[in-house]
């Protein structure tokens, strides 16, 4: 039975303090750009982790990325979830005009994939 996969929240800690102090921010500045509480990070401070929530906030803020602090190993990232998140990330595409790029994209993309296993 394998191990489950172990987030190490004193390390995602450490840098997120490193990305504070780099960025010439303070914690009550930290607190208004996320959302989370000035409280919740005074006990993130004294070691206790924050909620699923609090934690994405701080990750979008801080740019890190949480699965960089676990136990699990990386599998490889499928092609066509890395477009998707790509295309919703652009500012100038709507949800509809992401989702007809992504299909257009995803068969094309399925089509030489169905082409290159033939050879």
């Amino acid at each position: 039975m394998s191990q489950r996969p172990r987030f190490d929240f004193a390390a995602f800690y450490r840098a997120l303090s490193a990305t504070v102090t780099a960025r010439n921010a303070t914690w009550k500045s930290v607190s208004e750009q996320t959302g989370v509480s000035q409280s919740t990070l005074s006990r993130m401070s004294k070691g206790r982790q924050p909620d699923a929530a609090s934690l994405t906030a701080l990750s979008a803020w801080s740019g890190l990325d949480p699965v960089d602090f676990t136990t699990a190993r990386r599998t490889r990232r499928e092609p066509i979830a890395m477009v998707s998140r790509l295309l919703r990330e652009d500012p100038d595409l709507d949800d509809e005009s992401a989702d007809a790029l992504e299909a257009i994209i995803k068969t094309a993309y399925d089509s030489f994939k169905r082409r290159n296993s033939e050879n």
